[in-house]
């Protein structure tokens, strides 16, 4: 199962204790995947249907504990396949009627509320409500790619506005969401782990939060040797270039004016370079007949790559 298969089976066996919460859940799911069908001018059947069956079972358990249901006949009646789509229809006029009204869908008057928004505020008033609400949102139309390989979180809305208010209500806990179009739909997404993880507490997937978190520290030990290798790697290189060079200096040296000619203190470095040419500065300065510091050595070749500068430039001045 993947990563986002596993959040989500996690998240279908949340059911919150207080109505509203569970209220709140239910206006997410009808707002994705819910369907008012009129069956005459006063009776009303509400539909769900998701290629998701066990989003749909879980959506008329919230029902069940939530309003009361007349009708007794058990989920598994209730539910058909249409088009490869599970269809749950409540065929209860009255608690269709109930449940839009708890929804802020209906008025108390059973006018239809018509607006552009996701949900009504009223709904998602309380923190508690609005992390239920962005639950059920992330069940109907969100997906997390494979920790291991990037972070990615998103919820794909059916319009703009739909979408900034469901950015809204995850910005109210501080999470950085951003909209970005996708052919005509427009998706809130999250790409800091960081955030996701924080979004996973919201919805309450404790299991998959903690192997998220391991996937991150995991993923941030590598990052970490990868960086410390790399710089000693350099390190090393700029190490070998820069006794390379140095070998090099002294030999020309050697080869033009002769290492006699040097001061008695740069000979006998040149003469050690030559022989421990992988020798750190530390290790070289360790070895003169009066040793000396790091710094001490660095000068001391330091001047001897500038004699054979000056030695080069003496030459290509005869030439």
């Amino acid at each position: 199962m993947s990563f986002s298969g596993s959040v989500k089976e996690e998240l279908l066996g949340c059911i919150d204790n207080a109505r509203h919460c569970r209220i709140a859940e239910v206006a997410a799911i009808l707002a994705f995947e819910g369907e008012i069908v009129r069956l005459s001018s006063e009776e009303i059947d509400l539909r769900v249907s998701s290629e998701n069956e066990s989003l749909v079972r879980k959506y008329f358990t919230l029902l069940q504990k939530t309003f009361t249901m007349k009708n007794s006949v058990s989920i598994d009646n209730r539910i058909t396949k249409k088009n490869n789509r599970f269809v749950v229809e409540l065929e209860e006029p009255e608690t269709a009627v109930k449940i839009l009204q708890a929804v802020k869908l209906l008025g108390n008057d059973r006018t239809p509320q018509l607006s552009d928004a996701l949900v009504n505020q009223m709904v998602v008033q309380r923190n508690c409500c609005r992390r239920a609400f962005i639950r059920g949102a992330f069940l109907c139309a969100g997906s997390i790619s494979d920790p291991e390989k990037f972070y990615h979180f998103e919820i794909v809305c059916g319009s703009k506005a739909k979408a900034v208010q469901l950015m809204e209500l995850m910005q109210s806990f501080e999470v950085d969401a951003k909209i970005v179009q996708r052919k005509k739909y427009y998706v809130v997404y999250v790409k800091e782990g960081a955030q996701i993880v924080e979004l996973l507490g919201i919805m309450g997937a404790g299991v998959s939060l903690m192997n998220l978190e391991n996937v991150r520290i995991l993923k941030d030990m590598r990052n970490t040797v990868n960086r410390k290798v790399n710089c000693e790697t350099a390190n090393i290189n700029k190490t070998v270039n820069a006794a390379v060079k140095q070998v090099e200096d002294i030999l020309y040296i050697q080869d033009t004016a002769g290492l006699h000619s040097l001061p008695e203190s740069l000979e006998e470095t040149a003469l050690l370079r030559l022989e421990y040419p992988q020798a750190s500065l530390k290790e070289l300065g360790a070895l003169l007949s009066t040793p000396v510091g790091k710094s001490g050595i660095n000068h001391r070749l330091r001047k001897i790559c500038s004699i054979a500068n000056e030695l080069r430039g003496v030459k290509e001045e005869q030439v």
